[in-house]
C-alpha cells in the first residue's frame, strides 16, 4: 500500500568547498545538514557534488542519510539526489536507495519532492511503500 508523508526541514548547515573553478562555471562539494518537521521528524546529512554554469545553470547529484520517525516508525534510509537546472528547464529525482532502511523503516522503497515555497521554506513530500 503506498503512503505519502509530508512536513517541511530547515537547513542547519551549509558548508560549501569549491575544487574547480574556471572559465564561469564552479565544482564544489557540499556537506549539508538537515531538520525535518511535520509527518517526517528527524535529521539528515547530505554529501552533494554540485556545477554551477553561467547563465543560472546548475545541476547536482548527492546522498543524503535522513534518519527519522516517518508516521510513527523510526529508522533511516538514503535518498539518491540528482537535479538539472537551465534558463528554460529543470528536472530532479529524489529516489530511496534500495534496501538502504533501517530499524522499523527496513524494505522502504519509493520518492522524495522538495519544493521550495515563495518564503523560502522547503516542503518535503515523501511517497513510499514499505514492505
Amino acid at each position: 500500500m503506498s503512503m505519502r508523508a509530508t512536513g517541511t526541514f530547515d537547513i542547519d548547515s551549509w558548508d560549501q568547498q569549491p575544487y574547480d573553478d574556471r572559465d564561469g562555471v564552479q565544482m564544489a562539494r557540499t556537506r549539508v545538514a538537515k531538520t525535518f518537521h511535520g509527518e517526517i521528524e528527524g535529521t539528515s546529512t547530505a554529501e552533494l557534488l554540485m556545477v554551477g554554469a553561467p547563465n543560472g545553470s546548475a545541476a547536482y547529484v548527492g546522498m543524503e542519510r535522513i534518519v527519522c520517525r516517518v508516521h510513527g516508525r523510526t529508522g533511516s534510509f538514503v535518498l539518491l539526489h540528482d537535479a538539472v537546472r537551465s534558463a528554460t528547464t529543470q528536472s530532479a529525482t529524489w529516489s530511496i536507495v534500495p534496501d538502504s532502511g533501517t530499524g522499523e523503516l527496513q524494505g522502504l522503497r519509493g520518492a522524495a519532492q522538495i519544493t521550495i515555497e515563495p518564503d523560502g521554506g522547503h516542503t518535503f513530500t515523501l511517497d513510499y511503500d514499505l514492505d
